[in-house]
């Protein structure tokens, strides 16, 4: 049997907003290539473990943090700039923000930042994250029209080819498709699946369905605490954990 890979080690890893512990010594493996989903109640925990990936809770108040998470063998707190680390891990959130600009411009956003400018180029990366986050047949022939006028789940899959043109090795995931129709989640849940050749994933979710459906494990948080993490079939049928049982049952949430 081969062993897989960690693309990200969380060691020990304590996150607190002034006097809220959020996150509890929470020690995780994510494996280059897999899609590990993340389930709790509100306030779980999992999405300050989604942000802690890469920096974003930096960004709150009162922020503080203490244990190490590592990526490809460099602490990402010491080593990594942070420029540098937003590109390599990715993130998609739970409201599609498309930028006040072209679909076309939307996507070359982030390549044209880090140093992208040729034409031809430019009108590759825009063809070949459409097509990823299948969403090149719905608008080829209107590039040069804002992207604010597409629908929500278009946004976000717009936003999904943003997240792609600049070529990250990790892609995270929080709540990706909880303002969206059925449709577009199935577009959004099929291209993660298909993502998985090139990228490592992390999914936070509410949707325990859907972290069923598309995740390869599965970690249950709750109070800050990661309670269980397993392959995400054992997780929902044969959880070893009371709590995980009860959460996934629906009897709390």
């Amino acid at each position: 049997m081969v062993k897989k890979k960690p693309k990200i080690k969380m060691e020990n890893f304590s996150v607190w907003f002034d006097q809220i512990h959020a996150l509890k010594a929470v020690s995780i493996d994510v494996f280059e290539h897999e899609i590990l989903g993340a389930i709790g109640p509100s306030n779980s925990g999992k999405t300050t473990f989604l942000r802690s990936l890469n920096r974003f809770n930096d960004l709150t108040t009162d922020f503080r943090c203490q244990g190490k998470v590592v990526l490809d063998g460099w602490d990402i707190y010491k080593d990594i700039p942070i420029g540098n680390l937003r590109k390599r891990v990715g993130m998609v959130f739970a409201l599609p923000v498309a930028l006040p600009l072209s679909i076309f411009e939307n996507v070359v956003y982030g390549p044209r930042r880090h140093g992208v400018s040729d034409k031809n180029r430019l009108a590759e990366i825009v063809e070949q994250t459409l097509k990823e986050s299948y969403l090149w047949d719905e608008v080829k022939d209107r590039l040069h029209t804002s992207g604010m006028k597409l629908s929500g789940g278009q946004q976000q899959r717009l936003c999904l080819a943003r997240t792609l043109a600049v070529e990250p090795d990790i892609i995270l995931y929080d709540e990706p498709c909880s303002g969206l129709d059925p449709i577009s989640t199935a577009k959004i849940e099929e291209a993660m699946i298909r993502f998985k050749k090139k990228y490592t994933q992390i999914l936070v979710t509410n949707n325990t369905k859907q972290a069923a459906r598309v995740s390869d494990r599965t970690a249950f948080f709750l109070m800050g605490d990661l309670i269980e993490l397993d392959e995400t079939g054992k997780i929902f049928t044969f959880p070893q954990d009371k709590r995980t049982n009860d959460y996934i049952s629906g009897r709390f949430g």
